[in-house]
C-alpha cells in the first residue's frame, strides 16, 4: 500500500486508456476543482504513466491493475464512475483538509 501527504500532492494524473474519452472528462472536473490548491491535473494514457509526472494516478477500475503494475510505487486511487464517484469526491475531501491519502 503506498501513501502520501496531502501536502505533497501536486500533480495528479488521470489514467485512461488511450487518452481521448472520459478521462478528459475526469481530469478537467478534478482540475477545477482543485485549482485553488494548485495541483496540476493531466491525462494520459496507462502506458505512458512512468514518463508522465505525477505525485498520485486517479484511474478506472478497469485499467486499475495495469495502473499499478505501470507505477508500482505510487498511489493509485480506483473510481468506478466516471461522474459523481464516491472515491474522487474522498480524494478531494483529503487534499483540501490535509493528511494522508493512501490507496489501500
Amino acid at each position: 500500500m503506498a501513501s502520501i501527504s496531502a501536502a505533497d500532492v501536486r500533480n495528479i494524473v488521470v489514467a485512461c486508456e488511450a487518452g481521448m474519452g472520459s478521462s478528459v472528462l475526469v481530469a478537467r472536473q478534478l482540475a477545477k476543482q482543485l485549482k485553488k490548491l494548485e495541483i496540476s491535473v493531466v491525462h494520459a494514457p496507462v502506458h505512458e504513466l512512468r514518463e508522465t509526472p505525477h505525485d498520485l494516478v486517479l484511474v478506472h477500475r478497469g485499467l486499475s491493475h495495469r495502473a499499478k503494475q505501470a507505477v508500482p510505487d505510487s498511489v493509485v486511487i480506483i473510481f468506478d464512475m466516471f461522474l459523481g464517484d464516491l472515491n474522487i469526491a474522498r480524494l478531494v475531501g483529503a487534499l483540501e483538509s490535509g493528511g494522508t491519502i493512501s490507496d489501500g
